[in-house]
């Protein structure tokens, strides 16, 4: 049996020879990284068309060092503010065949962060209000620490070792108190 699965595993990746295939003939760090940044007007079409946008709308990013180079850059526009009842190409990302990415993919999908959310209660009052209860929750914290919360407790009585506390004041006590 043991011998048997590592055939099995060679068979199958020749058979099914596109996970190899994917694995060492698509050099992804080339074939999809961006180009250098365009400075020439002929470059900037070429760039466009790569991009399959037209050379009126295509603008790359700041050649700021970043490394987007010639990739465009797009409105940011987030998945919830997409229309849900256009006919999508891919429905579930809401996305067209062939639409470039924004370099901010990763931020701004349906399940991630709205970018163009308005918000019913200002950030800055929500910074506030989350400041204002943990100063008080620290407030309390710190000033119910000072404080002694357990119950007072004398020692055990057992009978076998006598009593423990008497009515009597002690007669060393009692004879200070008189002189």
């Amino acid at each position: 049996m043991f011998l048997i699965r590592p055939l099995a595993l060679s068979r199958l990746c020749v058979k099914n020879h596109g996970i190899l295939y994917t694995g060492v003939r698509n050099h992804w760090n080339k074939d999809y990284k961006p180009g250098e940044f365009p400075k020439s007007p002929k470059q900037r079409a070429l760039a466009a068309k790569k991009y399959q946008l037209i050379p009126e709308d295509y603008e790359p990013y700041a050649n700021d060092g970043n490394g987007l180079g010639d990739y465009p850059n797009l409105p940011l526009e987030s998945g919830d503010a997409k229309d849900p009842f256009y006919p999508w190409d891919n429905p579930e990302l809401k996305r067209n065949f062939n639409e470039p990415l924004h370099a901010d993919a990763d931020m701004i999908g349906e399940d991630r962060y709205d970018v163009s959310a308005r918000h019913r209660i200002p950030i800055w009052l929500q910074y506030v209000q989350f400041f204002a209860w943990m100063g008080g929750a620290f407030i309390l914290y710190y000033g119910a620490g000072k404080m002694k919360w357990f119950l007072a407790a004398a020692e055990k009585q057992y009978p076998r070792n006598g009593p423990h506390y008497t009515f009597e004041p002690k007669e060393k006590e009692c004879n200070k108190n008189t002189k």
